[in-house]
Order: structure tokens, then sequence, then C-alpha cells
């Protein structure tokens, strides 16, 4: 089977929502937007890009990639925000494809590194391997209450 990648659309932001629903799953109080929101606005923003692998005109798979400046990178540094796969579709091909369409892209709008959270599975840390991604030590964070929202107490 082929498998075309484009930008997505915000007709596709459902059908992502939906591949992603445990990934996408989190604190309902850490945004004001759901997940659905938040990626129909993603879909018109210049520092994100959404990509869709479809398979005879069916939404298969889907990754987003999110960009910030960075001095210390001498560039943008793009995060894989998130990657889903159909289970019924070949998940090496339609990652390969996905991972490759957002390593271009990244290229493309001056990143000088791509990142991701790495993967839990065994299989799919794999598929990341094998587009050349490495371990590079955890990261940090801290939890920020989004406006128009309770400040949050951790």
């Amino acid at each position: 089977m082929e498998y075309l990648v484009r930008a997505a659309r915000v007709t596709d932001i459902d059908r992502l929502v939906a591949l992603g629903d445990a990934d996408l799953r989190g604190d309902d109080d850490a945004s004001p937007l759901d997940s659905a929101d938040l990626l129909r606005q993603l879909v018109y923003l210049p520092q994100a890009s959404i990509f869709v692998a479809e398979a005879e005109r069916h939404v298969v798979g889907g990754a987003v990639l999110a960009l910030r400046p960075s001095v210390r990178a001498g560039g943008y540094i793009g995060t894989v925000d998130l990657l889903v796969v159909d289970p019924g579709h070949d998940a090496d091909r339609v990652t390969r494809a996905l991972l490759e369409e957002v390593i271009r892209s990244a290229s493309n709008k001056g990143c000088t590194v791509v990142e991701a959270i790495p993967p839990d599975d065994a299989a799919a840390a794999t598929r990341w391997a094998a587009q050349g991604f490495v371990p590079a030590g955890p990261r940090i964070q801290r939890i920020v209450a989004a406006a128009g929202r309770a400040a949050r107490r951790t």
C-alpha cells in the first residue's frame, strides 16, 4: 500500500484526535482548549506544522512539528509533539513516511535539531532510531497555568 504524506487540513483534525486519543489525553485543567481545538489552531500557525499520512484517501497517521528558536542550537529546534499511526496499517512504513516529511520540513524551516520524547514501546523506539533519532538525555519542565484558567497547585 502506498502512503501519501501531506499538510493537514482543518477537516483532518477530528480523525487525528481519534487516532491519538490515548496520547492526547492529559490534564484537563492544563489548557483552556481541548486537543481538537488546539490542533485546529495549529493548522494555521507558522510555528507549527501538522502532517497526515493517507492511504486510499483515508487518514492513517499524523505528526505535529512545533518550532522554537534556540540561540544554543544556532537556529530553530523542531519538536515532534505527536506522532500517531492507525493500528490497522503498517506502523513502520507510516512512521517512516511521516518522519521523513517532518525532518524535511524542519530542515527547510532552519531547524538544526529535531527532538521528541522517547517512545515507551520498544518497536516504536526502533522505528525512530531507523530515522536517525538517538537518546539525548532527559528534559526538564515546569508546569504553568494557562491564561484563562485558575492557578494550579503542585
